[in-house]
């Protein structure tokens, strides 16, 4: 039976205290230990950007440690959890043998094509996101030109009348209309740079659209119900989950 050391890694500390992945990666390796008669000996979980250099990540240094100690190897859930660089994974190979529990019969030689094939995708991802990103912080700075030709379709509308009283009482309503779908058209960019953030519950969103400096209408700051009223209005849906 081969010793082995468990490596998990997350990514930020919310996901760390939640558990969130941690519990999948060790069902992962927990499970490839059984079917190919590893014994873990020792496990070590870190909350770090994929980003950092393996080999100056604290638990992992640790881990790495560790396998020397056992004459163990080192094992992940997937090859990401060690990193998307393959000049990373390719300096953490030459220290220590590495399994990965989703393909724990892949050798180096497979390792290393996965990583630079996980290294391009980053790639490819930080490249469309940036694209999408500019793209909207255009929208925004451009008053959303499909926006604000939706409100002088309801302006107009507003002016001959339709849907509210007249006189003095439906000056100042459809005053008040015009100003909330003006006001509307103007968030919206930035709400939707939120959605495209992964922002995935009200709160997420209230807290991106107060860390950006944008107010309600009224000046105050965004709450779970101000910003559940402003989707409805604006009829943004959360991104479905992939």
């Amino acid at each position: 039976m081969k010793n082995v050391v468990a490596y998990l890694r997350v990514s930020t500390g919310k996901q760390e205290r939640s558990g969130l992945g941690l519990e999948a990666q060790r069902d992962y390796i927990t499970t490839a230990a059984k079917q190919n008669g590893w014994n873990i000996v020792a496990e070590f979980v870190e909350a770090v950007s994929g980003t950092v250099n393996p080999a100056d990540r604290p638990e992992c240094s640790d881990a790495l440690g560790a396998c020397k100690e056992h004459d163990a190897y080192l094992v992940v859930a997937k090859l990401d959890r060690l990193s998307r660089d393959v000049e990373h994974v390719a300096g953490l190979m030459k220290r220590v043998e590495v399994k990965v529990a989703t393909m724990p019969n892949a050798d180096n030689f497979a390792l290393h094509l996965f990583a630079a094939l996980a290294q391009q995708e980053r790639e490819f991802i930080v490249q469309r996101t940036k694209d999408a990103l500019d793209a909207l912080k255009q929208r925004a700075d451009d008053g959303c030109d499909e926006s604000v030709a939706k409100i002088n379709r309801r302006t107009q509308a507003l002016e001959k009348g339709q849907g509210v009283a007249t006189g003095r009482e439906g000056k100042a309503t459809k005053a008040a209309m015009a100003k909330a779908v003006t006001f509307n058209a103007s968030v919206k960019p930035h709400v939707e740079a939120c959605l495209y953030n992964k922002c995935t519950t009200l709160q997420a969103v209230a807290d991106c659209l107060n860390t950006k400096g944008i107010r309600t209408s009224r000046g105050s700051i965004w709450n779970p119900t101000a910003v559940r009223r402003l989707m409805l209005a604006l009829d943004l849906p959360f991104p479905k989950s992939e």
